[in-house]
């Protein structure tokens, strides 16, 4: 490296000094790039190799570079999703003297994609929607804790898969600012931002032919608006009930779960000399069924991937009879016996198509679809080796990969045969896999 250069960064890592900074970043060598899909920026941003991992690297002038990078640090605490910023740098300059604008250094998210790349050859009405459902729900967690995008749109996040869904991340907060509580304008305001750009960016795919026909932008541009208020009004609105219908506490601390959120201060005023109950949540946390499953397996997941995981570690409960067995103990066997054969079992060289967590979704989705097609149940061993030859193999790396499909796919190749006993199986001989 040549040239002046100041770097301020999270994490020491040296490997940042080796990087080409000298030069400005659309000239940078191909040896020096990662290929990786990239949404739509106002910056440029190019993708680097740095000690094993993906960076993202965006031009941008100082001020903004150093406030960004400090937002997203401040977001991070706040455990919010967003992008994990590593390093600004500053004061770059060329081997000729010439000043060079500063960047911004971020992890790359693994395993996610922007908009553009979630569809292979036209976006489909559903993938569209749980896009914009996706957006919703991050808009909804920056507003719970303060912050004030001030540019959404699907363009500043990137998505990952989530059991049929997409989680959504922020990827850009250059616009942002973080009160201690939003007014309902600045909300109001958010969201009309997000609506029409929405609007804008799927008009965009519509004129280049890249929407289904039967696709309203704007009708799915508004379903963020519903989608969002929807939540906010389950998440932080008020509810007013007679003193003996106090068992409503439980059902909303229950339907908030079932969303995926835990709530961890709730404010309760009686009324009308006890006659009538208030109640209204006052700190909400997302990642229930998340934190759940971290905390029974050590396996970290998407919220809806992590429902689905605890789903079928209910139904692995039913099948051998365990009602009594202690959760925890439970969790562990399910993991053993269950998941982690599972995820064995796809080879190494195609371990890095999906995250774990998804592969394990889509391959209970792929033994439906076997026992549904033949009317009887496919053992588990069976629909794995079904699913890594027949489906598994045919999809594109999605920590690298471009224009991926929207969803799983099949293509007409003979089912394999068994594979191995589980190493770590009873040892009475019985084969569980023929039973989960």
């Amino acid at each position: 490296m040549t040239g002046s250069v100041n770097i301020t960064a999270a994490t020491a890592d040296p490997a940042l000094l080796d990087l080409p900074w000298s030069l400005p970043l659309e000239s940078w060598p191909d040896d020096a790039i990662a290929t990786l899909p990239k949404g739509i920026s106002r910056h440029l941003v190019r993708f680097a190799n740095l000690s094993g991992f993906v960076v993202a690297i965006k031009e941008t002038s100082s001020e903004l570079a150093k406030r960004e990078y400090e937002m997203l640090r401040t977001l991070q605490k706040l455990d919010v999703p967003c992008v994990d910023p590593l390093a600004i740098v500053t004061n770059r300059t060329a081997i000729d003297g010439e000043e060079l604008k500063s960047v911004l250094v971020t992890r790359h998210l693994k395993f996610s994609l922007p908009y553009r790349a979630v569809y292979s050859q036209s976006l489909r009405p559903e993938t569209a929607r749980r896009l914009v459902d996706a957006l919703a729900v991050l808009l909804v967690r920056l507003h719970i804790v303060g912050f004030f995008w001030g540019d959404v749109s699907l363009s500043n996040t990137l998505f990952r898969r989530d059991a049929g869904a997409f989680a959504a991340y922020l990827v850009d907060a250059e616009t942002g600012q973080l009160y201690d509580r939003l007014s309902n304008g600045q909300r109001e305001n958010d969201l009309e931002i997000g609506r029409v750009n929405i609007a804008g960016e799927l008009l965009d795919l519509q004129a280049g032919g890249r929407l289904e026909e039967d696709i309203d932008p704007v009708e799915i541009s508004n379903g963020i608006v519903a989608q969002y208020r929807t939540l906010w009004k389950e998440l932080t609105g008020s509810e007013r009930f007679d003193h003996s219908e106090r068992w409503r506490i439980n059902q909303r601390v229950e339907r908030l779960n079932a969303l995926g959120f835990d709530i961890e201060e709730l404010a309760i005023k009686t009324e009308d000399s006890g006659t009538r109950v208030r109640i209204q949540p006052k700190v909400v946390d997302a990642g229930h069924h998340s934190r759940r499953l971290l905390r029974l397996t050590g396996l970290d997941a998407q919220e809806n991937q992590a429902r689905r995981l605890l789903n079928d570690m209910d139904s692995y409960r039913a099948a051998f009879d365990k009602q009594d067995m202690d959760e925890e103990m439970l969790a562990h066997e399910w993991a053993a016996r269950v998941f982690e054969p599972v995820i064995r079992a796809i080879p190494k060289e195609l371990r890095g198509k999906l995250e774990p967590a998804e592969a394990f979704h889509q391959l209970l989705d792929h033994r439906r679809q076997l026992a549904q097609e033949s009317g009887h149940d496919i053992p588990l061993a069976e629909a794995v080796g079904s699913y890594v030859e027949n489906v598994l193999q045919f999809r594109r790396d999605e920590a690298t990969m471009i224009n991926p499909p929207t969803g799983a796919f099949t293509m007409p190749i003979n089912l394999p045969g068994e594979g191995e006993a589980d190493p770590d199986g009873d040892d009475d001989g019985e084969d569980w896999r023929l039973k989960v």
